[in-house]
């Protein structure tokens, strides 16, 4: 049974479905970006920078031990 308040209106929660709807667009669209995005290889300077990080941290460890 659908619920209507007067002769003409829509039923309730066809409003709020009608009012979801772009935001529903919009996340769908979000979404499929951001999966384009994680399918984007990492770019090698990054990969790079890692490894250096990752070394650095690993100096620093080892100078701590030595303390």
């Amino acid at each position: 049974m659908k619920k209507s308040s007067k002769k003409g209106d829509t039923p309730a929660g066809a409003a709020r479905a009608g009012a979801t709807q772009p935001h529903g667009q919009i996340a769908s669209k979000l979404k499929a970006l951001y999966r384009a995005v994680e399918q984007e290889p990492v770019p090698q300077h990054f990969v790079d920078l890692l490894h250096r990080l990752d070394e650095a941290e690993g100096q620093k460890t080892k100078r701590q031990a030595r303390e």
